[in-house]
């Protein structure tokens, strides 16, 4: 399976391949379960492999380890999964 990072780059940088709407699921810890955000609200900071961040529906900028993403969607078909820990 290729690395998240990997995948994301080539969201946003691949033209063909980043042609469609993107979503990813990452794990709220406080809700317990998996919320999923459209791509193009996620913001990426170069040289930050630690993190994404959003504004979330409470109007709060978030930070989110990479290491919670679970999924990521391609126009509403799942394309990337992490593995599922034993």
């Amino acid at each position: 399976m290729i690395p998240l990072q990997d995948l994301l780059n080539r969201i946003r940088w691949d033209n063909e391949f980043g042609r469609g709407r993107f979503d990813l699921g990452y794990y709220d810890r406080v809700a317990g379960k998996i919320i999923t955000v459209p791509f193009h609200e996620v913001i990426l900071t170069e040289g930050d492999h630690f993190a994404f961040h959003l504004i979330d529906r409470d109007g709060e900028f978030v930070s989110i380890p990479f290491h919670r993403v679970r999924q990521v969607y391609k126009d509403g078909l799942l394309i990337w999964e992490r593995a599922k820990e034993a």
